[in-house]
């Protein structure tokens, strides 16, 4: 049995720090290679072969690839996402206003919560009995709205 056993204080500080290094490197790399790849099919103004041209010297020759991309488009890449942001904010935002303004109930003037709002303080100012209040709250949420009578 002349197999030597490796303790933890057998591995030097420093081959621990360029270990960690070399893995810090490593998945830095990759995450490079990544954004590079979504960057190249992100762009609208490439075209199909020039995006194919990148994307094979990028898998060819890795580093060399996506140094020459970095050095060569490296610059537009924020614009691009900062533009890819902006687009799917804009797409959220459209989405929340047209979906606040379907559920208006109909009425063209405010959605349904508004107009409880507005019929509990009518009722609050004294103006509207509990029985009204009660008939009108079942008229909006029956989606005919408040101000209409049967």
């Amino acid at each position: 049995m002349g197999s030597t056993t490796h303790l933890a204080y057998d591995y030097p500080l420093l081959g621990a720090f360029w270990t960690m290094l070399l893995l810090f490197l490593w998945i830095t790399w990759f995450v490079l290679l990544f954004r590079v790849v979504t960057d190249l099919f992100r762009d609208d103004a490439l075209s199909g072969w020039a995006k194919a041209g990148w994307l094979v010297l990028v898998v060819a020759l890795p580093f060399a690839g996506v140094f020459a991309y970095v050095v060569a488009r490296g610059r537009t890449m924020g614009r691009r996402e900062i533009a890819q942001a902006r687009a799917r904010q804009e797409a959220f935002d459209r989405y929340v206003r047209e979906t606040a303004a379907g559920s208006g109930g109909g009425t063209g003037r405010g959605g349904t919560a508004d107009e409880l709002h507005r019929l509990s303080e009518i009722r609050s100012r004294g103006d509207l009995t509990d029985e009204e209040f009660g008939r009108a709250k079942e008229l909006v949420l029956g989606g005919r709205g408040a101000g209409r009578t049967h």
